[in-house]
This record gives structure tokens, sequence and C-alpha cells, in this order.
């Protein structure tokens, strides 16, 4: 028999409650005003189609996006999440309705204007890192509605801001937009929290590439090399596409 896990039963509860509202057409608590996006970027000195930077956080069901300004990012909106599906820990195989976690790359090749769920953009599930450990699955999206198999589902109206946002910064020039998906919030508190579950080593490495963002605001380079991510600082390359590379990191790649 399973055991019980109160943190899975408040997840659960939090799902219920937030599919109720968005079947009433109610928005969410801490959505912002989406009929005031032009001001909401003037008011925070932003400009449509500068490139773009997101983060998912599962626990909080929090999805930040992040436009750059002045060489550096800011975090522009936080979005409620109206739906995830599974449990806190990566997807394993095909089926398993597990939402992934990992660093993701979205290029302009991921969006799909026509999804059954309204509008939606690939996460690029799986990756590399993915591949390594034999994980399966395939279209694993960020979408509208308020449904999931695996999938981030944000509500229609929702997922229009989101799509014309980071439209606009493919549009401007930006090749690819880095996703840090996570299970929470990666506070010490949080980690110590989570210590004894199985994916608590798993959850700690993917907090060296949180902390390379928080510090610098600029997207860390990603490695994938064999079954581990690795992580270095922008730099002076300052690239704000933040790529996942395939690639064991040497000296010289290192300090590019």
């Amino acid at each position: 028999m399973p055991s019980f896990d109160p943190d899975q039963k408040l997840i659960d509860l939090e799902r219920h409650q937030r599919y109720l509202k968005a079947s009433l057409g109610i928005p969410l608590a801490g959505t912002p005003d989406l009929t005031k996006l032009d001001a909401r970027l003037s008011g925070g000195r932003f400009k449509i189609g500068a490139p773009v930077f997101m983060r998912i956080f599962k626990r909080e069901f929090e999805l930040e996006l992040w436009l750059a300004r002045d060489g550096k990012f800011e975090r522009f909106a936080t979005y409620p999440i109206c739906r995830w599906s599974g449990k806190l820990g990566p997807k394993i195989k095909t089926g398993d309705r597990q939402a992934p976690e990992g660093f993701y790359s979205v290029e302009p090749k991921s969006l799909n204007p026509k999804s059954r769920w309204h509008r939606s953009f690939n996460l690029g599930f799986p990756n590399a890192f993915d591949r390594a450990h034999g994980r399966t699955g395939s279209f694993l999206m960020v979408h509208g509605g308020c449904g999931s198999v695996g999938c981030y589902a944000m509500t229609n109206p929702v997922i229009d801001e989101i799509w014309t946002i980071i439209s606009a910064a493919f549009d401007g020039g930006q090749k690819r937009f880095q996703v840090q998906v996570l299970p929470f919030r990666m506070t010490a508190l949080n980690l110590d929290r989570f210590r004894d579950k199985p994916d608590a080593p798993f959850w700690t490495s993917l907090k060296a590439g949180y902390d390379l963002f928080e510090a610098e605001r600029v997207p860390p380079k990603v490695y994938v090399c064999g079954k581990t991510y690795t992580f270095a600082a922008a730099g002076q390359s300052r690239d704000l596409s933040g790529p996942i590379v395939e690639q064991c990191r040497t000296a010289s790649s290192a300090g590019s």
C-alpha cells in the first residue's frame, strides 16, 4: 500500500480548486491584469520583442516570465499554473503522467498555434540529460486550458499573453529561450524539507544552475555530460538564449 504523503494531498487539493475556478471562468489568484499588457510593459520599462527567459515551479504552481533589460533579465510577470500532473520529481517514461523537471530550450519551431489546447509550445522533452537516463515521452507542453497528462496548463487567456511575448522575442531575433523547470523554489529550506525524497540528489544538482541565474540574471550555460548536468556562468559571452549543450566541459569551454 502506498505511504500517505501529506504534501501530495495538498497538491491534489490545489489542483481541484484551480480546476473548479477555471471551469467557472474565474481568473486564478495572482493572475496579472491581462487587459493591460502594454501598460505593464511600459511601467516596468520593458519592450515587447526583448529576449525572454522562463522558470516553472511545480509546488508553488507558478510560471515566471523574464524579459531582458539593459543586458540582464528582470522578472516581468508571475502567472499561476492551472494544472500540472503527477508528483514532484522528473518524468521517467511515456504514460507515467508526470510533468518533466530539468533545463530545456524552446525554439520557434516548438510553438504550435493550432494545439488542441488552444496554443502550446513544446518544452523539448526528452533533452540530452533525459535521454542519457533512458527517459521517454513526447509532446510535453506548456499550453492553454486546465487539463494535463504531463504538461503545464495555463488557461487560454494566460497562454495568449505568454504567446504574444515569446512570439515577439523570436520575431526580434532571439533564436531560443531557456526554461528552468523546478520542483519548488530552490531555497536551502525547501531542499532540507525534501532531503529524504528519492529525487533529492537530482534536485540538488538543479540548484547549481538556478543559483547561477539568481546571481547573474543571465541564463547559465548548461552542459550535459553523460548522465550529469553541469553549469557555467554566462560570463563575457552574455548569451541571452541559454542553449543546452551536449558536451563535457573542458578548461577552454568553461571559460568561453
